[in-house]
């Protein structure tokens, strides 16, 4: 099992340069899919805690079904607001880089370093 794993969309341009990144510095590691297998409530509560973040740190605001939702409207709490990302994946912030205890949001993809 790899060390490092990248929660990604594969046609993310930032998740596109943190994979490529990883790949020329030799970096083993997984790459996650979270369309095709979507992060379980428990593991994105855990990434959220690694990161230091509370889930509306994660929020992609700019995303059609943030505004579908109203979700600028409407006070949810941490729980409401998990669920929401487990069930509509595009409004997590991507990538996702965890390795070990840490993780990061790696936007830009400059960030990578700081888990490196």
């Amino acid at each position: 099992m790899s060390e490092i794993t990248v929660y990604q969309k594969p046609t993310c341009t930032t998740c596109r340069q943190v994979t490529q990144a990883l790949k020329e510095k030799g970096i083993d590691f997984e790459a996650v899919n979270y369309y095709l297998e979507p992060i379980p409530k428990k593991k994105l509560k855990e990434l959220l805690a690694k990161m230091g973040l509370g889930a509306a740190g994660l929020l992609r605001k700019k995303e059609p079904i943030y505004k579908e939702l109203k979700l600028d409207e409407k006070k949810l709490s941490e729980e409401e607001l998990i669920d929401l990302m487990v069930k509509h994946p595009d409004l997590i912030q991507r990538p996702i880089v965890e390795k070990g205890a840490k993780a990061i949001l790696a936007r830009p993809a400059e960030r990578l370093k700081e888990i490196l």
